[in-house]
């Protein structure tokens, strides 16, 4: 599991001062690539092998608003890994509060340059087996929070 913190910018709020919905979407992806980077799985090494991850599912659910000036904390792990797909849940907190203002997932899938899916432990099993170690650890710790 891993923790992003970001400050809440004034372009991403609406006439009412709250955060626009479609933000926190964006803030998934920010935490997602984050978080792989720091594990040694970064995106653009991913691709530049030729193995893409688009997203399939997004899914979040708004508990509370934010404002430009908060700071929150975007907790991220990957909560499910398959042959062909693997997932991850996030959940955002006010950073000074510790208040819970949102939680999603999302789900992807490995697809070759060619837009074919790729089974990940035939394709590329050193890489699988990292997924594999990652997605055990990350479980573990989200179902204790």
């Amino acid at each position: 599991m891993h923790i992003y913190t970001r400050k809440v910018q004034y372009y991403e709020t609406d006439k009412m001062n709250f955060v626009h919905h479609s933000n926190y979407i964006r803030w998934f992806e920010e935490s997602r690539v984050d978080y792989l980077e720091s594990i040694g799985l970064p995106f653009d090494k991913m691709e530049a092998d030729g193995l893409l991850s688009p997203v399939l599912e997004m899914n979040c659910k708004y508990h509370r608003a934010c404002t430009f000036g908060d700071t929150v904390d975007i907790a991220v792990a990957m909560t499910r890994f398959e042959r062909l797909r693997f997932g991850f849940a996030y959940r955002v907190t006010d950073h000074a509060r510790g208040t819970l203002l949102a939680e999603g997932s999302s789900m992807h899938c490995f697809m070759n340059a060619a837009g074919r899916p790729v089974a990940l432990e035939r394709s590329a099993p050193q890489l699988a087996e990292r997924f594999a170690a990652v997605h055990i650890q990350d479980t573990a710790q989200w179902e204790q929070r």
